[in-house]
């Protein structure tokens, strides 16, 4: 790890926060991912030699305790104290970023966006007590990266990035631009389905409901999650 060679708090706090991809592993493991691949399905374009990289510093930082699974293989990472008071800066950080920064297309990646509401915002209690399948076509990606699919299970979401191999219950046809910004609450649902900037085919009721099963459907934001 690099070093700024000053005792001053900031610095050497910032050799451990201002690494590439650490702010964006500790938000995933403040959202209750516990292992490599949770770690790792909230952050694409992350590799997995890096993220194995940034998880060995931030051990020997204290700030990530890692212990064996208690069955099969692999390990299991968990927030020292030290990670969890990192949760007030990562909040602010988001805070000001929701402030001051502009929204680019680039930074609208629809892998995080669905992973974000099948962990973080997803709304139990709304659910539907049977499977669901949802495909989202999204206009603005390349052809090989348009289609991503969600599946809702009984209390549970899944990302997936080909069919689940069920038939799609909902097809939502958006960019994933448009998706973003709705997801952070600046657009209405409602109001882009009637614009024709969100479609959806699929029965009615099913396709009404879909927003509320995300807690971002009423400009809500899951307790101890930053702005996503």
């Amino acid at each position: 790890m690099r070093t700024y060679g000053q005792y001053c708090p900031i610095p050497r706090a910032a050799e451990i926060l201002g690494e590439r991809w650490t702010p964006i592993i500790v938000r995933n493991m403040t959202a209750g991912c516990r292992t490599f691949g949770e770690i790792s399905a909230g952050a694409p374009g992350l590799s997995r030699s890096l993220l194995t990289q940034r998880l060995h510093q931030l051990a020997a930082a204290g700030v990530v305790e890692v212990r064996p699974k208690d069955r099969g293989r692999g390990n299991v990472y968990e927030l020292t104290d030290a990670g969890r008071d990192l949760w007030a800066v990562l909040d602010a950080l988001g805070t000001w970023g929701e402030r001051w920064l502009e929204l680019r297309d680039e930074q609208t990646n629809p892998r995080f966006l669905l992973w974000a509401w099948s962990t973080s915002y997803l709304a139990h209690e709304n659910l539907p007590d049977r499977r669901v399948v949802v495909r989202f076509d999204l206009t603005d990606q390349p052809p090989d990266r348009r289609r991503i699919w969600m599946l809702f299970d009984h209390g549970r979401a899944e990302v997936c990035l080909k069919s689940p191999g069920f038939d799609d219950d909902l097809v939502v046809e958006a960019a994933a631009a448009t998706l973003a910004r709705w997801h952070l609450g600046r657009l209405d649902w409602t109001t882009a389905v009637r614009a024709g900037s969100i479609r959806i085919a699929g029965p009615r009721p099913l396709a009404r409901a879909l927003p509320t099963w995300n807690h971002r459907h009423r400009g809500i934001t899951a307790v101890g999650h930053a702005p996503a």
